[in-house]
């Protein structure tokens, strides 16, 4: 994953933010939308596209387009920033390969002390109810 390719591949659009904010929010496009042509990109190998698709399938659009949206910042600027920065741990995360789980056997004190507990319950059991006169 090549970072300064992806960066110069990303798309922005500013618009404007919803809720309250008086009669300021009504002239200023402070909500950024980012969004990204994953096929298209040139940044990332034929692997690592292949996994970001199967990864973000949730997240993509019919197009192939992954778009983030950021309004948290009165700031343009600053909204754009967020959104590159959540966009970017969104790829890593995606681009992580779990480690492989090594099975592991029990050990034998384990294996002895589960075997006497349930010797130990069923004795309990077996000694309830009524006594044999």
């Amino acid at each position: 994953m090549e970072k300064e390719i992806i960066l110069a591949e990303l798309q922005f659009k500013a618009i404007r933010s919803s809720g309250p904010g008086g009669q300021h929010a009504n002239k200023v496009s402070s909500k950024v939308e980012l969004s990204y042509n994953l096929s298209d990109s040139a940044g990332l190998t034929e692997k690592e596209k292949s996994r970001l698709l199967l990864k973000l399938k949730s997240k993509l659009s019919n197009t192939g387009q992954l778009q983030l949206q950021c309004d948290e910042s009165r700031s343009q600027h600053k909204n754009k920033e967020l959104a590159i920065d959540r966009f970017f741990k969104l790829l890593e995360n995606a681009l992580k390969v779990p480690k492989k789980r090594k099975r592991t056997k029990p050990t034998k004190s384990s294996i002895e002390k589960r075997l006497t507990s349930k010797k130990r319950t069923a004795l309990k059991k077996a000694h309830r109810g009524k006594p044999e006169i």
